[in-house]
Parts: structure tokens; C-alpha cells; sequence
């Protein structure tokens, strides 16, 4: 079980190799930006449900990372987490983070067996990934009652959802405790060995951002797609000097 949200790119894959042109935007130093007024918050005096929201309000749109496991008796388990990303490209490393103040299958499995999928969650697969975050008892498949196909994973024990666009499959390289002893949230820090990806979406290693159609987390119960999309070059060099208001 689990919510998301409650947990609460390598250069090769930023490229699209297909669907309509993005609009570019130029990396030359314009106009500057008005700054605009701001309220400042002491997160000490706000209580922890504030803090919560402030955070998952703004840190957006978040990659939901969809977790599967299994347990050592053998039952397969699948929640989506938005406290999720990857942290490093050689070898891919990604990382999520359960909430500590409930129960959650999915790092009662991950620390019994040190394995788990990553599962990318795009458009075609959103409402059942949100069917997946309901608290199902931990003898339940989520797979199975979120009428999902689990696909046997090749170099672990955890099942890869089918009908995902892309599959890691990842084993646990450490734990660490993140936040409030009690109610914050245990990192998970996982190494991929192995990818899968909807042959359609490759050229090479570079995966079709357009044709990819990856959903976001924002705050509540909202989400986006990647559907708008523009690019901006990295500039080649430092500008001489910081530009005229």
C-alpha cells in the first residue's frame, strides 16, 4: 500500500527523436525578471501538516516513481510514491521515500529482500496507478486488483507492470532515515540493473519525450502531462557581464 505524495536525465534521453517541434527558448540574457514580494516562513513555527504542503506545493510537477515488490511469502505488491527521482546516470541510481507514520508494504519488502521495480507512469496508466495508492491489506496483489498484468523481471524477484511504457528493475543499496523520526520518510536508494522500454519510444538509447506522455505530481490531488514541452540550449559559455536592469 501507499499514497502518493505521501512518501508520502542523462543527456541521451533529453533529446526527442519524434512528434511535433518544440518551441525553443533563447539561453541569451534578456530583460531581467521583477522580483516579486515574498511572505517568508520559519518552518519551525509551522506545524507539520503545513510544512507538508508548502513543500509538495512547490517542489513540482514530481516523477511518481511506482514501486514493486514482493515479499518474502511470495505475494506482489505495487504503490505509487511522489517523493521519488533518479540521482545519478552511471549506473542509473533511483530513489524513493515511504512515509514512516504508517504502515507501508513496500519498505517492509524492500528491506526483507533488497529488491524492487521501478515502473514509469504515464497517461495510459495513471488511473490505475491511483487505484494502486488505496490501502489494500498487505496479503492483497495489487497487481491483481488493479487488473494489471506482472511481468516476471529478469534479474529480480519483483514483477514489472506490463502495460507500463518503461520498467528499472533495481536492487537496494541503502536506507536512510530522512525528517522527523516518527513521521518522516526512509530513503530508499536503489541501483538499476536492468531497463525496460517500449520499443516504439527508442531511437538507440534516446527515449521520444513527445510520444513518452509522462505524468507529474503537484499538490493535492492534481497532475499534469508533458505534453507542452520547449527546450533551451545550455549556454557554451559564462556571458561577459550580468545584464542592465
Amino acid at each position: 500500500m501507499g499514497t502518493p505524495g505521501h512518501d508520502g536525465t542523462s543527456e541521451l534521453s533529453s533529446t526527442p527523436v519524434a512528434g511535433p517541434a518544440h518551441s525553443v527558448v533563447s539561453a541569451t540574457a534578456g530583460s531581467r525578471t521583477a522580483v516579486p514580494s515574498k511572505t517568508v516562513l520559519q518552518i519551525a513555527d509551522l506545524a507539520p501538516a503545513e510544512r507538508y504542503k508548502l513543500a509538495t506545493a512547490l517542489i513540482v510537477p514530481r516523477p511518481v516513481g511506482w514501486i514493486g515488490t514482493r515479499s518474502p511469502a511470495g505475494v506482489a505488491n505495487l504503490a505509487p510514491y511522489s517523493f521519488f527521482n533518479v540521482m545519478a546516470g552511471d549506473p542509473p541510481v533511483l530513489v524513493f521515500a515511504p512515509g514512516l507514520s504508517a504502515r507501508k508494504d513496500t519498505l517492509d519488502n524492500v528491506r526483507r529482500t533488497g529488491e524492487f521495480t521501478v515502473n514509469v507512469v504515464t497517461e495510459e496508466v495513471a488511473a490505475a496507478m491511483n487505484l494502486s495508492s488505496a490501502p489494500f491489506p498487505a496479503e492483497v496483489d495489487e497487481f491483481e486488483a488493479c487488473g494489471l498484468t506482472a511481468v516476471p523481471a529478469t534479474r529480480v524477484g519483483p514483477p514489472l507492470v506490463g502495460e507500463a511504457r518503461a520498467n528499472f528493475e533495481c536492487v537496494v543499496d541503502s536506507l536512510v532515515p530522512v525528517g522527523d523520526p516518527e513521521t518522516g520518510g526512509m530513503l530508499v536508494i536503489g541501483e538499476a540493473v536492468a531497463v525496460h522500454v517500449d520499443t516504439s519510444l527508442l531511437n538507440g538509447t534516446r527515449v521520444d519525450q513527445e510520444a513518452l506522455h509522462a505524468i507529474g505530481r503537484h499538490a493535492g490531488n492534481t497532475y499534469s502531462s508533458t505534453r507542452d514541452l520547449f527546450e533551451m540550449e545550455r549556454p557554451s559559455e559564462a556571458p561577459p557581464s550580468r545584464p542592465e536592469v
